[in-house]
């Protein structure tokens, strides 16, 4: 294997693999700067040998390994080792090397759901949490999650920084909090999954349309999360719109990797098993009697596609009516311009583009790919194919991921540049 053939694949492990690491990490030294320092470690060493050595036949048992020998090597000659013997013998624990073995094998998922709630504390701001969380857990970089926020890197980087020496100073406990304590932190920890399944779901950058792995992990979690606080109705909302989601992967790219738009995906290879279970969990969160909060809307919005057996039988005027309750509930541009291609969809194409004319000028949208993707859209059911070329072209230098850069561009040139009004 070639050095840059190497790097492509140890860099895709790293994504799998490094919200694991740093959990089990996390549990032994109770530093999530520390551990995501020793987590690096072994990254590195990964880096230096397996282009040499070749990659592992269980790279993460390896980078586990390898990062937990760092760990003991750091705990030996720790010079607050004494204080952590002192620690862990006043809970009845002594931290002996079996037991820093059972830490890191035990159950990952209980160190992940541990991990995401430490870094949730409200001790950080909101910003900081979910910024800090999507970088351990989510193995996004901060210029992905500045680009997911709209914001400048640097303003990620100082959250991120922040928030690890916040977290460090206090010694916040590892654990899955109860009671009034939950629930104060669960709005940003269902954020956090949100987040993470949407950067699977769609990735930011890259060469793949989706990261299936990603999503299949804020699911898990989502779904402990669900078993953990059965009765906040958001957690279930949050579920439903994973799990249907998650019905269409099969049908979301081709055999070559390109991606299906929805009103092109053959409906017939949707996973009617997820959709099920979709539906059942946005039938839990409505029967708590509560009003619709953002990820249950987002789920009856996600269920009317699942419902519809095909493209044309979606009831676009009843997706329309739930995308203002969201805008009531989370007013957002992002949520307004999906807002207009419902309308449009279940009222005529001008109807939409209206809306979307107006979302040109808010600041936040100025270089978001997926505006003048719709109005590219718009303009081509118009009738207006050489305004929606230059639209295409705009989507397409604006997006950083590969694939849809050649969606945007395929649609450009399906274009022609005469126009007329319908």
């Amino acid at each position: 294997m070639n050095g840059s053939a190497a790097q492509r694949t140890i860099d895709a492990i790293w994504r799998i693999e490094s919200a694991k690491l740093i959990a089990g990490l996390t549990r032994m030294v109770r530093d999530i700067g520390l551990a995501e320092d020793l987590a690096q470690d072994a990254l590195v060493i990964a880096l230096e040998r397996w282009p040499v050595s070749g990659i592992p036949d269980n790279p993460g048992a390896w980078l586990m390994t390898t990062a937990k020998r760092r760990a003991i090597d750091f705990i030996r000659r720790s010079k607050v080792r004494e204080q952590k013997y002192e620690e862990f013998g006043q809970g009845n624990e002594m931290y002996t090397e079996d037991d820093i073995d059972m830490a890191m094998d035990g159950e990952v998922g209980d160190d992940l759901l541990r991990l995401i709630f430490m870094t949730c504390h409200p001790a950080l701001s909101q910003e900081a949490r979910v910024a800090l969380t999507l970088r351990l857990l989510g193995g996004l970089t901060t210029d992905e999650i500045a680009h997911a926020f709209l914001i400048a890197e640097s303003t990620i980087a100082q959250r991120i920084v922040r928030a690890k020496r916040t977290l460090s100073s206090m010694r916040v406990a590892f654990e899955v909090p109860a009671g009034e304590e939950l629930k104060e932190r669960l709005s940003t920890v269902l954020e956090v999954i949100y987040l993470m399944f949407n950067e699977g779901y769609t990735a930011t950058s890259g060469g793949s349309w989706i990261r299936p792995l990603l999503c299949q992990e804020a699911l898990r979690l989502g779904r402990v999360l669900a078993e953990i606080a059965t009765g906040e109705p958001e957690v279930h909302g949050l579920v439903a719109l994973m799990e249907i989601q998650s019905s269409r992967f099969k049908t979301r790219v081709s055999a070559a990797g390109e991606p299906i738009l929805l009103m092109d995906q053959n409906r017939g290879l949707w996973d009617q098993l997820l959709i099920r279970r979709g539906l059942a969990a946005l039938e839990r969160a409505q029967k708590l009697g509560r009003p619709l909060g953002p990820y249950a809307l987002q789920a009856a919005i996600a269920a009317c596609h699942a419902k519809a057996r095909t493209a044309a039988e979606t009831d676009w005027a009843r997706i329309a009516a739930l995308y203002e309750a969201l805008s009531r509930v989370m007013p957002s541009p992002v949520v307004e311009l999906n807002r207009a291609v419902a309308i449009a969809m279940a009222f005529g194409p001008a109807f939409g583009l209206q809306i979307v004319d107006e979302l040109t000028s808010v600041p936040s949208l100025k270089d978001y790919h997926l505006l003048p993707s719709v109005r590219g859209d718009l303009l081509v059911k118009m009738g207006r194919s050489g305004e929606a070329r230059g639209e295409f072209e705009r989507a397409a230098s604006l997006t950083r991921n590969v694939r849809e850069r050649e969606l945007m561009l395929k649609r450009a040139a399906e274009c022609t540049s005469d126009e007329h009004v319908d």
